[in-house]
Parts: structure tokens; sequence; C-alpha cells
């Protein structure tokens, strides 16, 4: 969507390397940036409707003394003057912090989260604020507060949730790195579904200081990214330890440099249906044709029966449902009429469980770690895909509750919020083919992810094996959507 001599063409190293060379302003990254912001929001509406004027002030501001820092030759970090964009649910002192919600509309943060310092220390400029789904609940991002945010491919469909508004500013050339949240896939779904590189860290790898509690166990920060390497200068960048969040990594990682790609030896497993799931056939031949891809690049791919159960899926709805109404559920008494319907739903399936029934999900959580363990005995990570089928419309409006089977099989279209109860295992998407184009209704190719599940906290190992997908299939990685989309209409809103 942009053309080589577009600043956020370049990967975010080579961009850094050039403004620390005085190649290349960090005024004209961003401005590159603002610009494209502007472009696109109207069709996209992947930032929050209120703050782009603010934020164009404040990053125009901060990327001149980031380039007065060049000149005058001070230390610079290693995004110094690079346009990057945060999840509205992330606070940002001095900034709305409105997580989609129309109950939280006027509410300003007082503090930064965690992540947001990192990213500054390492000198990345924000430009803009993304969407989210209300408190991030949901795998469609359409908000009481914004309303829909499209696809770039299709963007009368959705970008995924709940980081979609992150995903659709990469995938559609705003920025090269956005901050996003996972705590059942919500950087990963849209990273699919956008055709772009997203990673769930560990659990504590990044600290997550964004919820008001520190001891949540599904959730963490990750980047949405276009390239294996920018999410990996992200990580680098934004790892702990940080006394913010007690629950942070004492031992980070060594991730100096770009990603390695070599995977020769390595055993990898592949459970292309996770033992029950329905799989698009196209999504299966595509995760297939990555698996063979390493093998050729010397991999030993093993499949492997998970055995997962939709029974598996619900533990995951159920602490959902706690983690909404624990953190949310007093909205109920005065804001019932403001919330999303399904934000209510998940509130009260929280409030119907007795603590002792909270307590023995743990001992289905923990069946399904020794399943999943058996699945990693030996080897370096997991294949399989990151969704089950096609992105739906951006409207929650126009959504049909999805039929509970397909073809005999259990369906649900994300394969990712049981990685989540793994928590310390890495999940990376990256993008390994498209489906077919529907022009009958008006939409074109849409991207298709693998999902890439490593030992706990190796986050290493499946960057480097995204990386060596990268390299197998370039002719995927490197494209990018069409603009102005060629079928599909901008979604309406739906407030």
């Amino acid at each position: 969507m942009t053309g080589d001599t577009d600043p956020l063409s370049l990967p975010v190293d080579e961009l850094a390397r050039r403004i620390a060379a005085r190649e290349l302003s960090p005024v004209e990254a961003v401005d590159a940036s603002l610009a494209r912001i502007a472009e696109v929001q109207p069709v996209l509406r992947c930032f929050t409707g209120d703050s782009l004027e603010r934020w164009a002030d404040d990053a125009r501001r901060r990327a001149r003394d980031a380039a007065d820092a060049v000149v005058r030759g001070s230390p610079l970090g290693a995004l110094h003057g690079v346009p990057v964009a945060i999840k509205e649910t992330t606070p940002i002192a001095g900034h709305p912090h409105t997580s989609g919600s129309l109950t939280q509309r006027d509410v300003i943060a007082t503090r930064d989260g965690a992540v947001v310092p990192s990213l500054r220390a390492a000198g990345a400029i924000v430009v803009g604020v993304t969407t989210s789904p209300e408190f991030a609940h949901h795998s469609i991002t359409d908000s009481p507060l914004w309303g829909a945010t499209g696809n770039p491919w299709a963007p009368a469909l959705t970008p995924g949730g709940s980081s979609g508004g992150s995903a659709a500013a990469v995938a559609s050339g705003c920025v090269r790195l956005a901050e996003g949240s996972d705590m059942g896939g919500s950087v990963r779904i849209p990273a699919s579904w956008c055709g772009i590189v997203g990673l769930k860290p560990g659990i504590g790898r990044i600290p997550m200081d964004a919820l008001p509690g520190l001891y949540d166990s599904l959730s963490h920060h990750g980047p949405l990214a276009r390239s294996v390497d920018d999410a990996r200068r992200f990580l680098a960048v934004t790892q702990g330890p940080d006394e913010a969040d007690v629950m942070s990594l004492t031992t980070p990682l060594d991730l100096d440099g770009p990603s390695p790609s070599d995977v020769r030896g390595w055993r990898l497993a592949l459970s292309v249906d996770l033992g029950g799931w329905w799989v698009d056939p196209e999504i299966r031949a595509a995760v297939e044709r990555a698996a063979g891809l390493l093998e050729a690049a010397g991999a030993v791919v093993e499949p492997v029966d998970l055995q997962l159960t939709p029974d598996d899926e619900w533990v995951w709805i159920q602490l959902w449902g706690v983690f909404m109404s624990g953190y949310y559920g007093d909205l109920l008494a005065g804001h019932r009429a403001e919330l999303d319907p399904d934000v209510v739903r998940l509130i009260e399936l929280g409030d119907s469980l007795s603590a002792t029934q909270v307590k023995r999900l743990e001992l289905q959580r923990t069946d399904l770690w020794h399943r999943v363990r058996r699945a990693l005995d030996g080897r370096r990570a997991l294949l399989c895909p990151t969704m089950a089928a096609r992105p739906e419309s951006a409207r929650k409006a126009d959504r049909r509750p999805p039929p509970r089977e397909r073809e005999g099989r259990w369906f649900s279209s994300e394969m990712t919020g049981l990685f989540n109860l793994v928590a310390p295992c890495p999940a990376l998407s990256v993008p390994c083919g498209f489906h077919a184009a529907d022009p009958a209704a008006g939409i074109g190719e849409l991207p298709i992810g693998l999902q890439v599940v490593g030992r706990r906290w190796r986050e290493d190992e499946v960057l480097r094996i995204g990386r060596a997908v990268e390299l197998a299939l370039p002719e995927v990685t490197a494209r990018r959507p069409p603009w102005p989309p060629a079928l599909s209409p901008s979604p309406s809103p739906s407030r």
C-alpha cells in the first residue's frame, strides 16, 4: 500500500538507522504516518475518533525533539523517531483512556502503562490511539463508543479483535508497529485476518499493568507488526523486568539483531484441527503448505493429536466471564443500557459462578497443559491455524450466532484462546496464504495466518520459526492490501 519512498515501507531497524544517520528526519517519518492516518481513517476507523488532532500535535512536537537529538549527537534508542500506535485499553497519562466504552468516554489516564515508557525510552513516537471493542471483550472491533473498524483487505469485514484497530493501522501502512493486548487471541486474531505478524509473548515477558489487577493469568501485551523482525524489535525494547508488574520475568531474552531463520533439525508438531475443530479447507491447505515448506527448510514436522474439545474452550469463556465481572461488573448497576450486550452477558456469566467452580477450572486448565506439554515434548513448537474461518462483517449488528458444529465437528472461528490457558507458552501468528476472492460478495483475497505455539518463554524460537515461514513464502508475507480497496465498501457505524 506504500511506495518505496515512504519511510514506513522500511523495516523499523532500517528506518531507525537512517534517522540516526541523518538520511531521514523523524519529522518526515511522523508526517508520513499522520498523512496515512488521515487517508485511511475515514474508511477504516482504526483510530479513536476524538484523538487524532491532539495526537498529531504531540507527535510532531516529539518528532522535532527527536530530530534535535540526532543533530546534537545524543544517545539514540533502537526505535528513535519511529512512529507507533497504542491500543486504547492501555493508559497514557494525560490522554483519554476510553477502552471503547461509553462509560469511560470522559476518563483521562493519570499514569502510563508500563509498555508506553519502554517504547518512548527506545525513541518511539506515539502517533495515535487505536480502537478496541468495549473492554477488549470480543474478536470483532465494534464498540459502543467508536462503532465498527474495517479490515484493510475488505473494509466491510472486521479486522478481528480485540486489537483490531492496531492491526488495521499496521496493515494499512499507518505505522509499522502497534501495541496490542492478548487475552484470548486479541493480538493473533487480527494479525491473521489483516495479513500481518502478531505475537502473544509468554506471561510476564512484557510487563502488563494496564489492568486494574496485577495477578491476571490470561493477559499479555504484544506487538502487531509488518514483519517478524519488526515484532522482535518491539519485544526487545519492551520486555521486562519492571517493578510495575510483580509477575514480570526477571531474565530477559537476548534479542539483539535480526531474527535467525535456520530451523534445520528442529522437531515441530502439527495439528491442523487441534483434535476436533472444523477448519476451512483453504486454511487447512495453507497451513499444511507452510508446514511442508518448513520441512523443506530442514525441520522435522510430526503430526500430533492434541485431543482438544469444546470443554477446553468453555474453560476459557468462563474465566473470561470472571475477568469481566471482577473488573467491570460494578458498571451494571448504573450503566447497563450503555454497555455492549455481550459485555453484559459475560459479566452475568462471571457472576453466576461460585468461587469453588472457578477454582475447579484450574483442574481443567491443568489437564489442558498436560496435553499441550505432551505435544511439545522434544519439539520446539506446535503449528496450527490461527483462525478456523474467514472474517465476518465489521458490524456486530450484522453478525449471526455462529453454529456450534460444522460437518460434525466443533466450530469456533478462532483457535487462539486455548493457548492463553497455557499462558507461559508464546504464540505467534504469521501470514501463510490467502483465501480466494469472492467477487460475487464484493470481497477480494483475504489473508490466512499460521499459529506457532512455543515452549514456555521461548519467544525467540517462535520468532525464528516465523522468520523461516516469511523466507519460504515471500509472495505471501510481502503483500499489502490494495488501496483504495477494490471491491468492498467501508463499514457503516453501528452506534
